[in-house]
């Protein structure tokens, strides 16, 4: 629709009937729908992303420790969820009751999560990663509740897992 026009009017209404909108409403509905299933059929379970493929598995314990040997790595990892972004969704994090734990973000916001997950077993698929995070990322994670470690350096690093796909079940 055009730039500046209310949404609730008729030229906005008018042009709701092109080809791309058409497309567009028949891609939610399918969502919608499978989604209807998914929740009937099993609604504890919640799936985001690409089915889980059966990559290799790390453990977490390990991860944890060096993130570093599997860095740009396709692996599975699974774990309990100890937060969750508050905001939006936007990530979550896997660990241990002490220390810092694995920052799960999803490929390119690909999807979201809810944000009452704490205490949730997630499998996870995607590729690790060493993140160097500025110092104000850092603090908004901490202000959320995450736990960021530093290097010996003064830096904030982490090891991250950028999710493709993802199973958790209530």
């Amino acid at each position: 629709y055009g730039f500046g026009l209310p949404t609730h009017t008729w030229p906005v209404a008018a042009a709701t009937g092109s080809s791309i909108g058409d497309k567009a409403l028949v891609v939610a509905a399918k969502t919608i729908a499978a989604s209807a299933i998914d929740l009937y059929t099993d609604p504890a379970l919640l799936q985001r992303g690409e089915k889980l493929k059966g990559l290799p598995k790390v453990e977490l314990t390990a991860l944890l420790a060096d993130p570093a040997p599997q860095e740009g790595k396709p692996v599975f990892l699974e774990g309990t969820v100890r937060k969750a972004c508050e905001k939006k969704g936007c990530w979550m994090e896997l660990g241990t009751d002490k220390g810092p734990g694995v920052r799960v973000t999803f490929k390119d916001y690909g999807f979201f999560v809810f944000f009452d997950l704490v205490g949730v077993t997630a499998k996870v698929e995607g590729s690790v990663k060493v993140a160097e995070l500025a110092p104000e990322r850092a603090k908004h994670y901490e202000a959320e509740g995450a736990k960021v470690p530093k290097g010996k350096d003064g830096k904030y690093r982490e090891g991250q897992l950028v999710a493709v796909g993802l199973e958790m079940r209530r």
